[in-house]
């Protein structure tokens, strides 16, 4: 704990000289105790550094405030309660913040939850001293002041957790409804007049991006005379620019539980469907296309069949003229702009001394767009008139961002603007574009990067910051699919970061203002082999990019011209394509670290060529996700420097079954994640001196691990979960010393635990929820004297119970079973 000098610094003894009351001395005393206890944790530990360095500069901007004696009083000019109550909370907010070096490493969720205490704090400071603090913050210094709300973000994330079941696609269901939403009640009515016509059998609803689209039609979804019409055949599908008919058809059958992954023609999906709806017999469907573009307006015709009740629901940037009923989203009017714009800007609050004709002209240059109301509503929370007319200033003298009166894009880069003095952060905002649009974009995948990119942490505690700042910014929409208490730090697999098309669209434009050849992210979209034109005629000279993302459509043959890129350090390939080769010029990239090769295709994609990595002498991190992997995964398995790899939803049993050589001297972290037709790991594994973590998870085939798995002596985290055919640990995992974490929960076939699994004298956390056939422990567990945190359903807390008294620091923790996700896993085994 903290030690309290026991004599008062000048600042103390200043603040008690000046003190005419006990209110006013108290909260002077919690002030400066909290200050001290700041300074103190952000030396003592780098967890949380960014949030307590936020917190010691408020708290720094409230400091002159005491030596005022008329500026303290106009604070304080409120009722007594409120003041009583505020040193309450800040005496509180000590204990806040002592608590940041005790947070677990391992434990995000606890992080996340910790994290939003400390902003939560940082805010009531901000909010208690706003009327003072006008004259002393600094323009640049950007205000949390209650632009988050982040612990009811926290429940909307954490209630939108949708359970994976087994394959790539994702639902069709629709979508939940933003938290507020203004101006659109008299379009709703509009549109479900449109929608329910007899005659009409497809509506598009057109407008800008930015404008509301898909609010109005997921509003549309929700509303009651709709449901009672078309009932649970409500099916919506977002459509990304590259999208196929096969592929959007698949991703209806793979809603309806139907397997289609083999169908071989557009004409085939296009039948398969149509009889599919009509076996649906008299029932009303509605099917929504959301965000279609130019290019794919063939579908919608495709998709037209002639069934009684069957509707089409199109948004798009675009007209479609040839569909006739189309419904054009108008912006909001002035009146409903400043309403939307004035919750996002100041929540519930007064308007902090805003003029009002000051917030007209904001309301009136944002032009009635929703999105560019909210975000920059949100940038401007908590600021200083002061910022305020700067800000407003800067867009009178600028210029529309893509040349095209796009001056809501010009509104939002002011957002990215405000991270003038968080460059990584503002990088990692353009990051985002190297990923194809409307797919989630892994968490994990995020962390790789950026860890190699800007010289982060490995254990991935400042990435995991950005990711939460960005969110808070509403640059980005961050989707934790986990909130049992229990997940690594790091380990974000199922972690998934989503973004606006407009946020993305900018994203790539700011990381497109210099010449080709000078980016320093440079992204490439190859659309039926149509290489672009700079590419083809590119001369010998190296271009400067160090991020480099290619995305190929589904009809790409793999011809590739030479690129020089010898800078690049992150490559980053999009695929949809069934077959794949690597680009030869990638064995120039003696620079690269982190290589992310990821196919959206609904089937695995065969890789091939992936021996040119052999010669990479720097690569750090591969990333491989849903692709068919072959024998030639033996040159990854041979990469001196690797540090971590992480193979997901992968084909990849044969493929490890032929490696003959595992020679990987400084690989830390090793993930296998939903790789179905996995059923045992090499011994080979076995030699990997350096390994830290080890995570194979959701591998419902794998039977068995390898006997000498204790040979990894400086592992530290085991994560076994979800290998429902799994039946036992081997008894060699006792020679794991190094051992904190252990975790084999929902794997449904472990009956029973090593005998002598007490020999995991370092062993501090253990989840197992979920293990059905595990009936007893083995009496050795009363060895685990550093135990502290089991994590298990209710059943097996029973057989933990008896050890209580013996593990005098073991704290059970139940958490709820779901029955039907271990149903769910049965089936697939």
């Amino acid at each position: 704990m903290l030690q309290r000098k026991t004599s008062c610094s000048y600042i103390d003894y200043k603040l008690v000289m000046i003190a005419p009351n006990a209110n006013e001395a108290a909260l002077r005393t919690v002030m400066v105790d909290l200050l001290n206890t700041v300074v103190f944790e952000t030396k003592r530990t780098a967890k949380f550094r960014t949030l307590l360095k936020r917190i010691e500069r408020t708290l720094k901007n409230i400091e002159p405030i005491f030596y005022g004696y008329e500026r303290l009083r106009k604070v304080l000019y409120r009722p007594e309660s409120e003041t009583k109550m505020f040193i309450y909370y800040v005496a509180n907010g000590k204990e806040v913040v002592l608590e940041c070096s005790e947070i677990k490493c391992w434990n995000v969720y606890k992080k996340f939850l910790h994290a939003n205490k400390l902003i939560g704090l940082d805010n009531m400071l901000l909010r208690f001293f706003q009327s003072e603090l006008q004259d002393n913050l600094s323009s640049s210094r950007r205000s949390l002041f209650e632009i988050y709300a982040l612990g009811d973000k926290l429940d909307q994330v954490l209630a939108a957790v949708t359970k994976q079941t087994d394959g790539f696609s994702e639902s069709c269901s629709v979508p939940g409804l933003p938290d507020v939403i203004i101006g659109l009640d008299f379009h709703l009515q509009e549109l479900k007049r449109m929608v329910l016509k007899d005659d009409t059998q497809v509506v598009t609803v057109s407008a800008p991006g930015g404008c509301g689209k898909t609010t109005l039609v997921k509003m549309l979804c929700h509303d009651n005379e709709i449901k009672g019409i078309f009932g649970d055949n409500i099916f919506y599908v977002t459509v990304s620019r590259t999208t196929s008919l096969k592929t959007l058809i698949q991703k209806l059958f793979a809603h309806f539980h139907v397997n289609h992954c083999e169908l071989q023609t557009d004409e085939e999906a296009k039948n398969q469907l149509e009889n599919f709806m009509r076996q649906m017999g008299s029932k009303n469907i509605l099917l929504v296309l959301d965000d279609v573009w130019s290019e794919s307006e063939s579908l919608i015709e495709d998709l037209k069949f002639p069934i009684s009740g069957y509707k089409i629901l199109v948004t798009s940037r675009f007209l479609f003229s040839r569909f006739g009923s189309t419904y054009e989203l108008t912006l909001l009017n002035d009146q409903d702009a400043k309403t939307l714009f004035c919750s996002s800007a100041f929540h519930n609050m007064n308007s902090i001394n805003v003029p009002d004709d000051l917030v007209n002209k904001m309301v009136k240059y944002c032009k009635g767009f929703p999105l560019a109301l909210t975000v920059i509503g949100a940038s401007l929370c908590g600021q200083n008139v002061v910022k305020w007319r700067s800000t407003l200033k800067k867009w009178s003298e600028g210029q529309s961002i893509f040349h095209s009166s796009s001056r809501l894009l010009l509104s939002l880069q002011s957002s990215v603007d405000a991270l003038e003095d968080l460059p990584i952060l503002r990088d990692c905002f353009l990051d985002l574009g190297l990923f194809p649009e409307d797919e989630k974009i892994t968490a994990s995948a995020l962390m790789d990067m950026w860890v190699e990119s800007y010289n982060l942490d490995d254990e991935g505690m400042y990435t995991s910051e950005y990711l939460l700042e960005l969110s808070s910014r509403n640059l980005l929409n961050l989707v934790l699919t986990r909130k049992d208490g229990s997940e690594l730090e790091g380990y974000c697999n199922e972690h998934y970061v989503t973004q606006h098309d407009l946020l993305r669209d900018l994203a790539i434009h700011l990381s497109s203002q210099d010449p080709i050849a000078q980016r320093t992210r440079l992204l490439v979209e190859i659309y039926k082999n149509q290489i672009p034109t700079w590419w083809i005629q590119q001369k010998q000279e190296p271009m400067a990019a160090r991020l480099l993302s290619i995305a190929t459509d589904e009809s790409f043959s793999s011809i590739w011209y030479d690129l020089n890129t010898p800078n690049v350090e992150v490559l980053v390939l999009n695929i949809r394509s069934r077959k794949y080769k690597l680009p030869p010029f990638i064995k120039k990239m003696n620079k690269l670290k982190v290589l992310i090769i990821t196919s959206y295709g609904m089937c695995p994609c065969e890789l091939h060529e992936l021996q040119f990595v052999s010669s990479l002498s720097n690569l750090k991190r591969i990333r491989l996700e849903h692709l068919t992997l072959s024998h030639s995964i033996q040159s990854i398995l041979e990469l001196y420097e690797l540090k971590k790899l992480s193979v997901i939803m992968c084909e990849i049993g044969s493929a490890l079954a032929s490696c003959t050589n595992v020679t990987l001297p400084n690989l830390l972290e090793l993930e296998i994640d939903r790789c179905y037709d996995l059923t045992e790991i090499p011994s080979e594994f076995c030699s990997l001196d350096h390994l830290k973590k080890l995570s194979i998870t959701n591998c419902h085939e794998l039977h068995s691990l390898p006997k000498g798995l204790g040979s990894l002596s400086n592992l530290e985290i085991l994560r076994i979960h979800s290998c429902t055919r799994l039946v036992r640990l081997p008894d060699s995992i006792r020679f794991l010393g190094n051992l904190v974490f252990l975790d084999i929960s929902d794997c449904l076939s472990i009956n029973m635990l090593p005998y002598e699994l007490g020999k995991l004298n370092g062993l501090r956390v253990i989840k197992m929820s979920g293990c059905r056939g595990l009936e007893e422990l083995p009496d050795s567990v009363i060895d685990l004297c550093l135990l502290e945190d089991v994590i298990c359903d209710e059943e097996t807390s029973y057989l933990w119970s008896y050890y209580e008294d013996d593990l005098c620091d073991l704290k059970i923790n139940t958490v709820e079973d779901d029955r039907f996700a271990n149903f769910m896993k049965i089936v697939a085994r």
